[in-house]
């Protein structure tokens, strides 16, 4: 019989209220008002918040600027107090927030390190006994005997991300300060994480990238506007936040207006022209995507519809609608697309992933600098794809994507369907990743 999980941390009905003052004046009038005038208006960062975290889980908080992510997390942390409701912890918490919190730029890093150590209740001799690993871990060398007020950004994060795991915390809590530091060391704090993850440790972080939360974490929390939008599996969440983004125009297929097409031509019949714009109508409402075999029913899909990708054709040389390709092989997407409204400045794109929402490969007509014609209405646009499969075998799932590029927003999504189709690629294994290398091993 499996045992229940066990609550790390507990929030529940958390709220905070600031107190907007136009003058510091006022907050001393507002304090001696003989009639209890308010002098100040009120923000609500965060609003009745209830979530719990299991011992094991790491889970990622994502939203966008001004969500209420990092009030939430200093919450958590001790730092800042709540107006309302409670959190509960269970065991020792270690606390990465903004860059340089908790460090007195006057004191050298070393100096810092055992004054972090002593506000975290760790004995001098167990810090003393972790020193070295700590120090080869920041690799900040003479500097740190030098005052942190001396220091890059990256030897900030560094030393205060070493300093944050040397307690080996039950708890860690990282509000994205990881991201000013330099590559390597970032790949050196996720294998951290990992690490941190095989042991049973408990990680609750704030980022931006869609890939950290898909890659590292076992459940996320979607913040907007201090409410939680949506909380669950990473990639249910990191959609629910796409969608935000790029997506508030969505409307219902029926509400398009339909009237420009009238006819139904199947566009498997007009040939292998590469691209270009097919004039002649095809069938008015069926999408012809939902009958190819390489088709995932559990595909995510929004956007306003004033074009829609309504079906798409996979060729190899083994011929139109494989499901299986072997590592290594030239594949032709052909993308058809009905607009039902005239668009400019369009974005074709196409992305490849792996089952756990990993990222292979990616890029669209804007990043590649291509002139694609504009959609007129009652016509529709035929995009071709081509691309070698140099994946090692196993599976992987393809999203394509309509957008208007906008200098606001960045990009509208038109229609966007994620992980569209799925695809298994076949071969030797005899490696493991992404990328087939084609390698080889000799003794010399």
């Amino acid at each position: 019989m499996c045992s229940d999980p066990i609550s790390a941390l507990t929030v529940t009905g958390l709220g905070k209220v600031y107190r907007i003052y136009n003058r510091p004046v006022d907050r001393i009038r507002e304090l001696y008002s003989i009639r209890g005038r308010k002098y100040h208006r009120e923000f609500t960062a965060l609003q009745n918040i209830t979530f719990d975290v299991f011992q094991g889980e790491t889970i990622g908080v994502i939203g966008p600027n001004g969500s209420g992510k990092s009030t939430l997390l200093e919450i958590i942390a001790g730092t800042l107090f709540a107006t309302s409701g409670k959190v509960t912890k269970k065991g020792s918490v270690s606390a990465l927030l903004e860059l340089g919190a908790g460090f007195n730029p006057r004191f050298t890093g070393r100096e810092n390190v055992y004054l972090n150590a002593s506000i975290l209740g760790i004995p001098k001799n167990r810090l003393e006994a972790k020193l070295d690993a700590l120090l080869q871990f920041a690799d900040i060398g003479e500097f740190i005997d030098h005052p942190v007020s001396t220091y890059s950004s990256g030897m900030y994060v560094r030393l205060a991300f070493a300093t944050a795991i040397s307690s080996d915390p039950d708890i860690l809590i990282v509000d994205e300060a990881l991201a000013v530091g330099d590559i390597r060391f970032q790949r050196k704090c996720y294998r951290r994480f990992q690490e941190m993850q095989a042991s049973g440790k408990t990680i609750l972080f704030v980022s931006h990238s869609v890939e950290l939360i898909q890659n590292h974490c076992s459940r996320a929390i979607f913040l907007n506007a201090g409410n939680i939008e949506e909380i669950g599996e990473p990639k249910v969440v990191v959609q629910a936040y796409l969608e935000h983004l790029f997506g508030s125009e969505v409307q219902q297929i029926g509400e398009v207006d339909h009237s420009e097409v009238t006819t139904g031509i199947d566009p498997a019949d007009q040939g292998t022209s590469p691209s270009g714009t097919v004039s002649e109508s095809l069938s008015l409402d069926q999408d012809h995507c939902t009958q190819r075999r390489s088709y995932n029913s559990n595909e995510y899909r929004w956007g306003d519809r004033r074009a829609v990708i309504f079906d798409y054709q996979l060729r190899s040389k083994a011929g139109n609608d494989q499901v299986v390709f072997e590592s290594g092989e030239n594949l032709e997407l052909m993308v058809y697309v009905r607009f039902y409204q005239e668009l400019t400045d369009l974005i074709y794109g196409c992305t490849v992933k792996t089952v756990d929402g990993q990222t292979v490969y990616g890029t669209n007509t804007r990043q590649r600098v291509i002139d694609v014609s504009h959609g007129k209405a009652g016509t529709t646009v035929v995009i071709c794809f081509q691309f070698d499969l140099n994946l090692v075998p196993g599976e992987y799932f393809i999203s394509l994507g309509v957008a208007v590029d906008d200098d606001e927003r960045d990009n509208i999504a038109i229609d966007r369907r994620y992980d569209l189709i799925h695809i298994t690629v076949s071969g030797d294994y005899g490696g493991f990743g992404l990328a087939q290398m084609n390698m080889s091993i000799a003794e010399v």
